[in-house]
C-alpha cells in the first residue's frame, strides 16, 4: 500500500505559511536543500511555452520554488501551456466547426482541438500544483516577506523573534 494521506510540503513552503503545526526547527530543514535558481529553458519548447518559461520562471524564483533541478517539470508545464495556447487559437479560427466533429460512419464527437486543449489544460493543472501555482495550492501561503522565524541559536537578539509584537503589559 502507499503513502497514506496529503504529499509532504517542502519546508520553504510549510515556513512560508507560517509553520500552522508548530513543528520544531529540525523538522523543517529539508534534507536536500538545491540552491533557488531558474535553469536552461530546453531548446524544443514551442514558442508561447518559451514565453510562459521567461515569465513564470521569474516569479517562481522569486518565492524560491524553482531549482535547477526542476528543469524537467517546468518544461513539462510551459509545453502544455504552449499546446493549449496553440489549441485555443485553432478552436478559436475553427468557431463551433472545432468543437464538435462527425466520423464517418456519422457519429458525433468532441473535436480533436478541443480534445487536445482539455489534455493540456490537465497537464498544467497537475503541475501547477506542483509548483503553488494555482489559488487552492497556495490559498495558505503568505507571500509577504517575513523575518525568519527561526533566528540563529547563537544569535539571542529578541529583535529578530516573533515574542517582540508581544507586550508584556
Amino acid at each position: 500500500m502507499g503513502q497514506r494521506g496529503p504529499k509532504p510540503l517542502p519546508s520553504n513552503v510549510h515556513r512560508m505559511r507560517g509553520n500552522p503545526s508548530k513543528k520544531a526547527r529540525s523538522e523543517l530543514t529539508d534534507a536536500v536543500q538545491p540552491e533557488v535558481a531558474i535553469p536552461m529553458a530546453p531548446d524544443h519548447l514551442l514558442p508561447e511555452a518559451k514565453k510562459e518559461w521567461r515569465r513564470i520562471s521569474k516569479e517562481l524564483k522569486l518565492i524560491g520554488l524553482v531549482t535547477k533541478i526542476d528543469r524537467a517539470a517546468l518544461a513539462a508545464y510551459c509545453q502544455a501551456w504552449g499546446r493549449w495556447v496553440e489549441a485555443e487559437r485553432k478552436l478559436k479560427e475553427l468557431g463551433d466547426y472545432g468543437l464538435v466533429e462527425t466520423t464517418p460512419s456519422g457519429y458525433k464527437q468532441m473535436g480533436v482541438w478541443l480534445q487536445i486543449s482539455n489534455r493540456a489544460l490537465d497537464q498544467m493543472k497537475s503541475f501547477m500544483a506542483e509548483f503553488g501555482m494555482s489559488p487552492s495550492s497556495r490559498s495558505r501561503v503568505t507571500a509577504s516577506p517575513q523575518l525568519d522565524m527561526f533566528p540563529d541559536d547563537n544569535n539571542s537578539s529578541s529583535a529578530k523573534t516573533p515574542d517582540r509584537f508581544f507586550s508584556g503589559g
